[in-house]
């Protein structure tokens, strides 16, 4: 039995590894994408992607506010 392994890193800074083993006889791909399902559930390539910028708290209220006043535009206009 072989292994596909991966090291990263959690939200609490300790690393984890990701081990799938791997059966005799079992296709590459099929392991790679239980694999690939497996990383993607981590959440890891998502956390890493929101580190690359800083937003200020500020901006992100406005965003969110500019959101909601977009809904409840589109709401008020389904009721007229």
């Amino acid at each position: 039995m072989h292994y596909l392994c991966n090291r990263f890193q959690k939200k609490g800074g300790d690393d984890t590894m990701l081990i799938i083993p791997v059966k005799d006889g079992e296709n590459i791909d099929r392991a790679l994408k239980r694999f690939k399902r497996k990383f993607d559930k981590t959440g890891t390539m998502r956390q890493l992607r929101d580190r690359q910028h800083f937003t200020k708290p500020s901006v992100e209220r406005r965003a969110q506010v500019q959101k909601a006043e977009y809904i409840q535009h589109l709401r008020d206009a389904e009721d007229i």
